[in-house]
C-alpha cells in the first residue's frame, strides 16, 4: 500500500510531427492558449487551459527524459468544458472537423460520472474526446 496519493493532473506531453499544425487545431478548434517557457535555455511550447496544460515536443526531437517508446498519435484525452456538448459538436461540424462515432454526441462514463462526449482526432491522430 502506498504512502501516499495523487492529488490532481499538473500536465501531460504530446508528441507532435507538426507543431504549428497542433497548435493552430488546439488554439482554434478547442479554444487552448499557446505559451512559450524557457526549460534549461531552450524555448519550449506548452498549451494551457484551466490550470493544467500540455507540453509539446516535436517528434524526433524531444527532450529527456521522456516516454520510452515516442510517437505522434498515441494518446487519448478527454476534456471537460462547460459549454452544451451539443454546441461543440455543431462548432466541430461547421468547422469541418470530423466527428467520429457515427457523428453524433454519445454517452460515456468519466472519472467522476457519466459524461455526454464527442469525439474527433487532432492533427497527429491523438483521440480528443
Amino acid at each position: 500500500m502506498s504512502s501516499f496519493s495523487v492529488k490532481s493532473l499538473d500536465h501531460v506531453v504530446l508528441t507532435a510531427k507538426d507543431i504549428d499544425a497542433t497548435i493552430k487545431f488546439y488554439t482554434t478548434k478547442l479554444g487552448m492558449k499557446h505559451e512559450t517557457f524557457a526549460s534549461n535555455g531552450v524555448d519550449r511550447h506548452a498549451l494551457s487551459f484551466g490550470s493544467q496544460k500540455i507540453n509539446l515536443h516535436v517528434s524526433g526531437k524531444e527532450f529527456e527524459p521522456k516516454a520510452e517508446h515516442v510517437q505522434p498519435g498515441s494518446a487519448d484525452l478527454c476534456f471537460i468544458t462547460d459549454h452544451p456538448i451539443d454546441e461543440v459538436l455543431s462548432s466541430w461540424q461547421s468547422a469541418g472537423i470530423e466527428v467520429l462515432e457515427g457523428g453524433k454526441v454519445v454517452e460515456r462514463t468519466g472519472a467522476v460520472g457519466n459524461l455526454r462526449s464527442v469525439y474527433c482526432r487532432d492533427p497527429d491522430g491523438n483521440l480528443i474526446e
